[in-house]
């Protein structure tokens, strides 16, 4: 028994949710996405409610019945929040401008580092060292705030580098501690 899969979506109101052969679509205030699933999986739209139900109990049904819901969960959440993640740049002179839509990198190298927003996504820079990532699409967000982390990761010494707002670097001694 899944847990996850079994639990209904609630669709709050000023969300519309279609269904179109093995793909869905869910319109809300904030935007639209829309995204298919796999052959397999049913998925019942009821009046204020979303049901997922698989056919079987074999392993790929099992595991595809708990991702679908999370999935058609996380859309419809995405649609009436949105999602953010934060990151912090920490180090000596490093530090993020806002130019346009894109953000500019000073992170030790030589050079700024450019990085443009896809669709769906746009970037807040509250202070020259912290960076909010918005959107609708959570894999979206989360791939986008990955890949301006991938730009300086942080390093285990001194701990500089791009972090997320949350995440607790592990730290080495050098070789001079015992």
């Amino acid at each position: 028994m899944s847990r996850i899969g079994n639990k209904v979506i609630e669709i709050p109101n000023g969300v519309t949710i279609n269904l179109k052969d093995k793909s869905i679509q869910v319109k809300g205030p904030k935007g639209e996405l829309s995204r298919d699933f796999h052959k397999d999986m049913n998925v019942i739209v009821e009046e204020k409610e979303v049901r997922i139900e698989r056919p079987s109990d074999n392993k790929l049904h099992r595991s595809l019945h708990g991702t679908t819901r999370s999935v058609i969960s996380n859309m419809v959440s995405g649609v009436t929040e949105g999602f953010t993640k934060s990151l912090d740049l920490v180090g000596v002179g490093y530090r993020v401008n806002k130019s346009g839509k894109k953000i500019v990198l000073n992170v030790g190298y030589s050079h700024p580092v450019e990085i443009e927003p896809e669709a769906g996504i746009e970037f807040d820079v509250p202070s020259n060292t912290k960076i909010i990532v918005k959107g609708i699409d959570k894999e979206r967000v989360g791939a986008v705030a990955a890949n301006i982390r991938s730009v300086r990761e942080p390093e285990p010494y001194k701990g500089k580098g791009i972090k997320y707002e949350n995440e607790r670097i592990l730290r080495k001694e050098g070789k001079t501690g015992k």
